[in-house]
């Protein structure tokens, strides 16, 4: 009834956030797994439907739906873990075949930084999570319709990451009391995200927070360089910013 109103704009507009908000309370709030069930077919219907809400303008939605689908890839019911699993998979394909076949960047970025979160926020990573990847990978490898193009590949590459990010974690946890060791794992990580500058800023902004609590001032200043090094560089390609600029601050804050 409401689909043109939907679509205003690129399906960035009020009444989609409200839309696209409802269907997550059905996620958040908890649910039988007979009803999850049906709630991960409307999700279907409704990635396949509005696309561009997704995979076009702000990445809000996108992130959020990632992370929800993820807590539920954790979920103690098998049969759950298997129906966010698909879901994810669909959104991962949906959003490849939305690039014309060219990359699924934006729910890999997405994703990888809802991993980030949920390490945190529900400790993921175990025994049932790891199943999840698994039937991810299986997906893509039987998908006969995605056999000759880099989905599959893309999608293992991905869920690769993924255990990257939660190996390196598990680690972290591990030398949590030798402040070198954590900084050092942490510097390890933000090189592997060289190309993903979104992310590479994320874990320099948690080595920074490491050094300035254990007094290292100058490492910390170093890391927060960097940092600005990575914006300003986005902004000369997008010719926002004048480069001979950004040198001379840069110059004048190493000199102070």
């Amino acid at each position: 009834t409401f689909q043109r109103q939907l679509q205003q704009s690129d399906c960035q507009n009020a009444l989609m956030k409200k839309v696209f908000d409802t269907h997550m309370l059905f996620l958040q709030i908890n649910q039988s797994a007979a009803a999850l069930k049906h709630v991960f077919a409307a999700l279907r219907l409704f990635v396949a439907k509005f696309p561009s809400a997704f995979f076009q303008g702000q990445a809000d939605l996108c992130g959020s739906l990632c992370y929800e689908i993820l807590k539920c890839c954790n979920h103690r019911s098998r049969s759950t873990q298997t129906e966010a699993s698909a879901l994810l998979y669909f959104f991962m394909r949906k959003n490849f075949e939305f690039n014309k076949q060219k990359s699924i960047v934006r729910s890999h970025l997405q994703l990888i930084k809802a991993v980030s979160q949920l390490i945190a926020d529900a400790g993921i990573g175990g025994s049932r999570f790891q199943h999840s990847l698994a039937i991810i990978n299986n997906f893509a490898n039987g998908d006969k319709q995605m056999k000759n193009v880099n989905f599959p590949a893309e999608v293992k590459d991905l869920t690769k990451r993924i255990r990257t990010v939660l190996m390196a974690t598990a680690q972290m946890k591990e030398h949590e009391k030798d402040p070198e060791m954590l900084v050092d794992l942490q510097y390890s990580l933000a090189n592997s995200y060289a190309s993903t500058p979104e992310l590479r800023r994320t874990w320099l902004e948690s080595m920074a927070k490491i050094h300035a609590r254990n007094g290292d001032l100058s490492e910390a200043a170093m890391c927060y360089i960097h940092i600005a090094a990575l914006i300003a560089e986005y902004l000369k390609r997008k010719g926002k910013i004048n480069i001979f600029y950004t040198n001379y601050v840069f110059i004048n804050i190493l000199v102070k």
